[in-house]
């Protein structure tokens, strides 16, 4: 089962490209983020026509997330992450495909930072940590794919000192982040590449993409049902090439089916 993760940057702006790379890495499911769209102008027929299934929290010019199944329907089963009912920005949303529940995130970016961007950051990161002790402590296979907006460590992002005030590399960013991992979460991509700077996120300006001076913000974080299954992980880098891309590349996941897994365990495959 192959999973992804992909901060399109304008769902019907970048249609033609998220048509592409569909057809071309053929993802069972796929977690985007920034729809910029509104609930009624997600193109659901032409996803539907790419093959896919899809369930969507959208939010006019700004936000957005959505959920795609490759020849089914998501199951949704959450449209907000719970712990402030006043919070309306569409930044999560949580639907099961082919027995893996699948929260899919947009964790807000949190510049200028000090200020209430950054506060508002910080509060959501603590009600992701309450909402996936929740998840982990099910036993169930979970994966919480998105745009993070949090760059682990010095070694996800390219050497610079232009960043130090950024919201996503503070320290407090950093121990949120590291305090989730902790409940017993699988870093995908570190999992399977643990040196490298394996970037999701390169800047229109200044030069950023052509200089390789990435980032690594988008994460797939698997839950221990996963974790044991997990074969693969990487970044479909060249996509952020192409024209009119976004500025994120898609990440993915690939994951053994459970049953082969346990037919391994047992000795009988």
């Amino acid at each position: 089962m192959k999973i992804a993760t992909y901060n399109i940057n304008g769902i019907n702006r970048r249609l033609p490209n998220l048509l592409r790379w569909l057809g071309q890495a053929a993802p069972d499911a796929v977690c985007l983020q920034e729809l910029k769209a509104a609930d009624a102008a997600f193109p659901a027929d032409a996803i539907r026509d790419a093959g896919y299934g899809a369930v969507w929290r959208g939010q006019a010019s700004w936000n957005g997330v959505a959920i795609l199944a490759r020849n089914s329907e998501p199951v949704l089963t959450r449209k907000t992450l719970p712990g402030d009912p006043a919070d309306l920005q569409s930044r999560y949303i949580e639907a099961a495909v082919e027995g893996v529940l699948i929260g899919c995130l947009y964790l807000p970016n949190g510049n200028p930072q000090p200020g209430p961007k950054f506060t508002y950051k910080l509060a959501w990161l603590e009600r992701l940590i309450a909402h996936a002790a929740g998840l982990h402590a099910t036993g169930l296979p979970v994966v919480l794919a998105g745009d993070y907006n949090v760059v682990p460590t010095e070694a996800d992002i390219y050497p610079s000192r232009s960043w130090t005030k950024n919201a996503l590399v503070q320290p407090k960013s950093r121990q949120a982040f590291r305090r989730l991992l902790d409940q017993g979460w699988t870093d995908a991509i570190r999992a399977a590449h643990p040196t490298g700077p394996a970037y999701t996120f390169w800047e229109y300006m200044r030069d950023r993409w052509p200089r390789d001076a990435g980032l690594r913000i988008d994460h797939l974080l698997l839950s221990p049902q996963l974790a044991e299954r997990l074969r693969s992980a990487g970044v479909d880098r060249m996509v952020r090439g192409e024209p009119g891309a976004s500025d994120h590349a898609p990440t993915w996941v690939v994951l053994d089916q459970a049953a082969r897994r346990r037919r391994t365990r047992s000795g009988r495959g």
